[in-house]
């Protein structure tokens, strides 16, 4: 079993580069190729990388990559691009959040009495089969950007659907906290609980405030330095820069990383006249960045999850679709929305992954430990399943409104 870092490191980006290919090969995109790879390495298969190097050791190749994902993401917020399009991603984001939080509770208030972990003991009291669908029915709100993220620079894909895609995913994440934090409160009150709801609802406002506030600065910052910079190497260097602390200060002051280097792009894209040098810099460090990190969340997966609490995690995963499509159609219908629209924007939204993963894991902390630990089997089993599906959904919708502009390429 290898445990050193950097030939740890080594082996994903060599190894990605060619499951990547080959996903290529079979028309299939590459972040798929890259997931495969990493579970193949990853303890629950073939045990040829040491968990702790996975989770801990590497964690900060995630900051990073989470860091250039969010700032193109923001990136893509052109406001003179997005101007017509403002109303359609506000309705949107809204009902497919809501969607996702509303069918995926109803559900599981009506199912998980039938499932055998909740046939008997604490979990089988009604208050806490509640406070646990309003949990998971929260977190199913998220959507995840780097996934999304990859497939549409890989295909290099364009227009309206791209641009409505990009705006919903970008305020989703915002959306969500805000959902999860209320949720908790609620679910905690429903337990009678030492009750942190106080603490749990000013949360969401703090952490977007704060996240806004050090982007912001950032992105003023790298606008007004950017000015004096010439070389494209150089410029690399400052975004970086940049970039890296402002996702460390929002962690520090306990704020959201992805959020604040999601400003920094918006205001970088918004407020800087020659904003394409800054986002060209970065470009060539996006294939071995997405490589890197979609290996690592591959390897990141645990086959034994799956095996004890599979059910749940496929009616997580089911439902979760079925409340983004309907949350999709009413907010396309509402706004106006074109029919390519309405039929494959839900489908798009499918990737499920950081965000998801961060809220299961604080979840674990507002719920009874037995709880707990069922919320974050089930969700980390249904996530392991969505990162296989999810990017070639993605492909299939883009490819279907006509918005792919590159074929894969096997190179």
């Amino acid at each position: 079993m290898i445990e050193n870092p950097l030939l740890t490191t080594g082996l994903l980006l060599f190894f990605g580069h060619w499951g990547g290919r080959l996903a290529n090969r079979l028309s299939l995109p590459r972040i798929t190729g890259y997931l495969l790879v990493g579970l193949i390495f990853s303890p629950s298969i073939f045990h040829i990388l040491q968990a702790e190097t996975i989770q801990h050791r590497l964690h900060f190749i995630n900051d990073i990559a989470l860091s250039i994902i969010a700032y193109n993401v923001g990136g893509s917020l052109d406001v003179r691009v997005l101007k017509g399009l403002g109303r359609t991603i506000g309705w949107i984001t809204w009902f497919q959040a809501m969607g996702a939080l509303v069918v995926t509770f109803l559900v599981l208030v009506a199912v998980l009495g039938f499932l055998p972990a909740f046939s008997q003991g604490p979990l089988a009291k009604p208050n806490m089969i509640v406070a646990i669908s309003l949990i998971i029915g929260a977190i199913s709100a998220a959507t995840a950007p780097g996934a999304v993220l990859a497939v549409i620079s890989e295909v290099r894909a364009k227009g309206e659907f791209t641009n409505i895609l990009l705006g919903v995913i970008a305020l989703d994440d915002a959306l969500t906290i805000v959902f999860f934090s209320v949720a908790g409160a609620l679910a905690q009150a429903i337990l009678g609980m030492d009750f942190k709801g106080q603490n749990l609802l000013f949360l969401p406002f703090y952490e977007i405030g704060v996240s806004i506030l050090i982007g912001s600065a950032a992105g003023l910052a790298l606008a007004l330095t950017g000015t004096f910079i010439e070389r494209a190497e150089a410029m690399l260097m400052v975004v970086l820069g940049t970039l890296l602390s402002t996702s460390a200060l929002a962690t520090m002051f306990h704020g959201s990383s992805i959020l604040a280097a999601m400003t920094v792009g918006f205001w970088v894209i918004n407020h800087k006249p020659a904003h394409q040098n800054f986002f060209k810099s970065v470009e060539p460090l996006e294939d071995a960045v997405f490589g890197l990190f979609f290996t690592l969340a591959g390897a990141h997966m645990d086959i034994s999850v799956l095996k004890s609490a599979w059910v749940l995690a496929l009616i997580l995963l089911v439902v979760r679709m079925i409340g983004k499509q309907l949350g999709v159609l009413v907010g396309a219908r509402i706004s106006g929305a074109s029919e390519a629209v309405r039929k494959y924007l839900g489908l798009a939204l499918f990737p499920q992954a950081g965000v998801t993963i961060g809220l299961v894991l604080l979840a674990q902390d507002l719920l009874p430990e037995a709880a707990g630990n069922v919320v974050v089997n089930a969700m980390i089993g249904s996530v392991i399943i969505n990162e296989l599906m999810a990017p070639l959904l993605l492909h299939y919708c883009l490819k279907k409104v006509g918005e792919v502009a590159l074929k894969p390429e096997a190179s």
